[in-house]
């Protein structure tokens, strides 16, 4: 395969070669790759894919198995409604960075697992890659170990919030004028633009006054994680915060600053790949974006045709017009509930898009 080869990528090449369906999560089960299915599905994978994460039963049972520190193929058995599975612990580096989930087929043997391990350490090449990319730079301020923190200089103590600000490239640094007990770190790369990074970590109390207080400076969008009460999990909010940037800097709903919290239906969709969520989008594109607003409005307003004439300021024969043409350019009929959940997301997923050049 090609050095540059995708995550998902590789995903498919060991699917196909397993001949099985297969999923890969990262350690803390969020998934990142799916290959096509073949044969049976369960719950448990119908899950993963459309909520994007394991339920915390779900992790507990395979966690059972010793996933986390296991050098090799674990085999799990089934269970009444759950199929049974290979687990493959993506380790590197004596690590565990994620995990290669394939539904038991009968056809999953000892010989062709070993046939796809060169597979299987790229993948955790490629994921240990991407987590020193993303947290390296912070793994002081995320650091469970009080040494480290004592090291650092961190004296902020749970809860903590994780902040992600977008700073304009001439910014060398952060800004001098942060409250007390509140930690920035310049050092991290953008993953979406080249505008760099500015990487904050505040007590949970102070967080969306943090967030506020630095687009006040910089005038650029900012992105508020979640809470966490240990501040060895603050890695997570940090990946909640960068999330809810990227929703930030694509949905003027929450724009300029994002709270991880109150992003509803975004935070499943902030979670997507570009590919993942320019296949939703595809199910809208043929939308004019009169039509495409008008729609979105409608099915925002729980379909009440009157409330949502109000609000566009059109005669609700207008918005019947425009309904009715989305139906005929979408193939899809807004009188069935999902087509309904279909088109709506499909129009929340393109607002997620980079602008067509």
């Amino acid at each position: 395969m090609h050095k540059n080869v995708s995550m998902q990528d590789i995903v498919d090449e060991i699917s196909r070669l397993l001949d099985a369906s297969v999923t890969l999560e990262d350690r803390s089960f969020n998934l990142l790759a799916y290959g096509a299915q073949s044969g049976d599905i369960d719950r448990v994978r119908q899950e993963s894919i459309l909520r994007r994460h394991a339920s915390d039963e779900v992790r507990a049972h395979f966690e059972a198995y010793g996933i986390a520190t296991a050098t090799g193929p674990v085999r799990i058995p089934g269970l009444p409604g759950l199929l049974g599975r290979v687990c493959v612990p993506l380790r590197h580096g004596g690590v565990t960075y994620g995990y290669l989930w394939a539904l038991e087929s009968g056809a999953l043997t000892d010989e062709r697992l070993a046939a796809v391990a060169p597979l299987v350490g790229r993948a955790a090449a490629l994921l240990a890659t991407q987590a020193r990319g993303r947290h390296a730079p912070l793994r002081q301020f995320f650091s469970a170990d009080p040494a480290v923190r004592a090291t650092a200089g961190v004296d902020v103590e749970g809860p903590v919030t994780a902040v992600a600000v977008r700073t304009p490239a001439e910014v060398p640094g952060p800004p001098r004028t942060l409250p007390r007990g509140v930690l920035a770190d310049p050092d991290v790369a953008g993953t979406a633009v080249d505008a760099p990074l500015l990487a904050v970590l505040a007590p949970a109390a102070q967080a969306a006054h943090v967030a506020r207080l630095l687009h006040g400076l910089y005038g650029m969008a900012a992105g508020v994680g979640g809470p966490r009460d240990d501040p060895g999990e603050a890695w997570q909010s940090w990946r909640e915060a960068l999330l809810a940037l990227r929703v930030a800097e694509h949905v003027e709903r929450h724009a300029p600053v994002a709270d991880w919290s109150a992003l509803g239906v975004y935070r499943l969709l902030a979670r997507l790949s570009p590919r993942d969520l320019a296949d939703l989008a595809a199910e809208s594109a043929a939308l004019t974006p009169r039509i495409a607003a008008s729609v979105e409005a409608y099915l925002d307003h729980a379909g009440q045709v009157q409330e949502t004439a109000a609000a566009l300021g059109v005669h609700r024969q207008t918005l019947y017009y425009r309904l009715g043409k989305a139906g005929h350019l979408t193939g899809l009929d807004l009188a069935d509930g999902e087509d309904r959940l279909l088109l709506h997301l499909s129009l929340k997923a393109a607002a997620l898009l980079p602008p067509h050049p």
